[in-house]
């Protein structure tokens, strides 16, 4: 067990992906203890020998606390993955893994006939539930949690948020449908617009200037009846975005509040929101907010039900926490990824590397993240086809993860961006799902089936590979063998996730040979020496909880608060001196609301930006303070700076390879990030002399269509020394290391594995 700092409750750290729920819990003594679940909230098994139709008996069941089961809906699954049969769990044995059926089945499971129990309560929940020991009957007592959660993101890239109305100025019904008029796609001749998140629009009879005087000023009356009308359409939230409200916010403070009288409850007003210049992207981000936000307070209430008193925060799209009833829909796109750029830049630190790259590897998606000493984060992105003004950590994410289904569109081998999800799921786990990148590690055995939590089908694998060659050879004449068809496969999927590493690398004037690849998530391990091949990196660093880290970053992260105000003037030493009032004014009342959550002033720690641009451009390049708390640190490769002029310079030659000298720059918006650093420190991790190790058996696995021999080794019995050559396959309990041919893999004091 890893001991980490002493706390008087239990705390929960659990990151809510596409696929699992990865969750630690740490005891009032400090000791991490794990658990990862389905993100559906079901658990699943299959009956072994001696089931029959009152008791399952299942050997995996073995060691769950005692009595657990109790309660949970038990539905028997045929081999589509269909319930045939359903019924309670009256009691359960741990000590033998049997469950005792409330009502007896029609007839006895078949040998490894697949089951699922389902609580009914959310996947954080069932975690929880199970580390403490807690039935569905008991209570949960007074715990901290600490959670990212996909939620936000899923209903905005689903298109399942709340329905939505937008207010905005009488003329400018219109302006979020127009949008800049872009084409991401230049060459397409069919465009397909993203659907627009609003389903109807408001329109209010008011004017205000661009300096901020008003023009035309709204009728209250008329506004209060377009509302109550709109009100009777089945509107479940508003978005109200007025022309210059980031200069006078009086007219959008006069809708909101009528809005309230009118009886609705959920609004999001830009000027809160996103109080900058740009209509577009402020309303876009305006009705973002307002679609996802009655989505995440009905999330966050389900959850509280099951909590009760419990302290409840959220890690944001920043990577910082705020509470629960604070956590919106314009920081909730990358909650979960974020708290994996913590935890990969905390791990990578604590073993010497100030400069690495994230690779995290999820079961629906890769996002991949760069760290050079600092966060790197973004202010303006468009995520889903929505234009978005928020902060968040630059995370660059690919659709191919475990769950991402491989299929043959008639000319290629495609992976993704489908993915199947946690239900069904890949091919292999019994519930007719479609084939999916697991398939193909668990085909070309780079997953040992033994180690894996529930049984796992190979020949539904199998028949869907034999299916795929037959279509292949019927469209091109070729027929492949299996394994260079999922050797294929597997070649496309790490093409993709290194394109991504390339774009928050190279294409930003960086070298990925000079970063240390961590490799995070449950099927990362998998594909981390072939990704880091193919970039010409030469180390791959895997934390113990590789499987779970984005867990363990969001138990790491720290209480933050962000705060922005526009300026728009000339850069000037005096002008920029003339702004520290206005930091002042953001960063006091941020920094009160940190010291209130708890955190000691002496911790607390105010970092200053400027948006900065060349007068004429719209693009800006956001600026931390030279020399101060936000000033570059070594390994960016940028030179130091003694200005905001000088680093803006350095930083857009390192973007774009050149300067305008002395072409005069203009200030767009001023940025405070108040910090309430972390109290937990990881101890520092370093190599210790090798020796090399073989495991007690080998497996057959492929590697680049090749049948090699690979040692099999567990991750428990690995001591800090121990030196393993490749081929070799690692199993953990979250998740599997492959070592590639040619690579060899070292345990540092820390536990971690270092691949080269």
């Amino acid at each position: 067990m890893t001991t980490v700092t002493h706390s008087r409750r239990w705390q929960f750290w659990i990151d809510v992906g596409g696929t699992f729920t990865d969750c630690f819990g740490r005891t009032p003594d400090g000791v991490l203890r794990r658990h990862k679940v389905l993100s559906s909230g079901v658990t699943k098994g299959s009956a072994g020998g001696g089931s029959t139709v009152v008791k399952i008996v299942d050997p995996l069941r073995r060691g769950d606390p005692a009595g657990f089961w109790i309660g949970y809906r038990f539905r028997l699954l045929d081999g589509e993955g269909r319930a045939v049969a359903e019924t309670e769990v009256a009691d359960f044995d741990a000590g033998e893994g049997v469950l005792t059926l409330a009502k007896p089945l029609a007839a006895a499971p078949l040998a490894n006939q697949a089951y699922e129990l389902d609580g009914g309560e959310e996947s954080p929940i069932l975690a929880i539930r199970y580390l403490l020991g807690l039935r569905l009957s008991d209570t949960i007592g007074p715990i901290a949690v600490r959670l990212g959660t996909t939620r936000g993101t899923n209903a905005l890239i689903t298109r399942r948020g709340a329905r939505t109305a937008l207010v905005t100025t009488k003329g400018f019904a219109d302006v979020l449908s127009i949008g800049y008029q872009n084409r991401p796609r230049l060459f397409d001749l069919a465009i397909r617009k993203p659907p627009p998140l609003f389903a109807a629009v408001v329109e209010v009879d008011e004017r205000v200037a661009a300096d901020g005087s008003v023009l035309v000023a709204p009728d209250g009356e008329a506004i209060r009846r377009d509302l109550v009308a709109l009100r009777t359409t089945g509107i479940d939230s508003l978005a109200v975005c007025l022309l210059h409200a980031y200069q006078s916010a009086e007219h959008e403070r006069l809708v909101e509040s009528i809005a309230r009288d009118v009886g609705f409850d959920e609004i999001s007003v830009s000027s809160q929101v996103a109080p900058l210049v740009k209509i577009v992207s402020r309303g876009d981000t305006t009705v973002m907010d307002a679609y996802l936000n009655p989505i995440l307070r009905q999330y966050v209430a389900a959850l509280r039900r099951s909590l009760g008193e419990s302290d409840l925060r959220v890690i944001t799209s920043a990577g910082g926490l705020v509470a629960a009833d604070q956590f919106v829909g314009k920081d909730s796109i990358l909650s979960g990824p974020a708290g994996g750029v913590v935890g990969f830049s905390r791990v990578a630190q604590a073993a010497g590397f100030d400069a690495a790259i994230g690779f995290d590897m999820g079961g629906t998606s890769t996002d991949v993240a760069r760290f050079d000493g600092r966060y790197e984060l973004e202010y303006e992105t468009e995520k889903a086809g929505v234009r978005v003004v928020a902060p968040m950590m630059a995370i660059e994410t690919v659709a191919a993860g475990g769950g991402s289904i491989c299929h043959f569109d008639g000319v290629k081998l495609v992976v993704g961006p489908d993915s199947a999800g946690a239900n069904p799921g890949p091919a292999c786990y019994g519930r007719g799902g479609p084939l999916a990148v697991t398939d193909i590690n668990f085909f070309l055995g780079k997953i040992p089936p033994e180690f894996f939590p529930f049984p796992l089908d190979r020949g539904a694998v199998e028949r869907r590979l034999s299916a795929l060659v037959e279509e292949i050879a019927t469209a091109t004449a070729k027929r492949y063998e299996p394994v260079e068809l999922a050797d294929g496969f597997l070649r496309v999927a790490n093409a993709n996730m290194v394109k991504a590493i390339r774009s928050i690398s190279v294409a930003k004037g960086y070298d990925p040979r000079d970063y240390v690849l961590v490799a995070f998530g449950g099927a990362a391990g998998q594909h981390a020496c072939a990704v880091a091949r193919e970039l010409g990196m030469e180390k791959v660093l895997l934390h113990p909880d590789a499987g779970i880290l984005s867990a363990y970053g969001i138990g790491m992260a720290e209480i933050t608060r962000h705060g922005m105000a526009g300026v728009y003037q000339p850069y000037s030493d005096d002008a920029v001196a003339a702004l520290a009032d206005t930091f002042d004014a953001i960063a006091k009342p941020a920094a009160e609301e940190v010291e209130r959550e708890g955190i000691a002033r002496e911790r607390i720690e105010v970092r200053r930006s400027l948006d900065l641009r060349y007068r004429g451009l719209d693009a800006y390049l956001t600026i931390r303070e030279p020399g101060g708390n936000g000033s570059s640190p070594g390994g960016t490769g940028l030179p130091s700076a003694t200005t905001y002029a000088e680093a803006f310079a350095a930083e857009h030659r390192q973007l774009y390879g050149y300067v305008h000298e002395n072409r005069p720059l203009e200030i767009v918006a001023v940025r405070v990030e108040v910090v309430g650093r972390s109290a937990e420190d990881l101890p520092r991790s370093q190599a210790v002399e090798p020796h090399v190790v073989r495991g007690e058996r080998s497996a057959t696995a492929w590697f680049d269509a090749r049948r090699r021999e690979a040692t099999v080794l567990r991750r428990v019995d690995l001591r800090p020394g121990d030196r393993i050559a490749g081929p070799a396959i690692v199993h953990e309990s979250t998740s599997t290391v492959v070592v590639d041919p040619a690579w060899r893999a070292d345990v540092l004091s820390g536990g971690e594995l270092l691949l080269s």
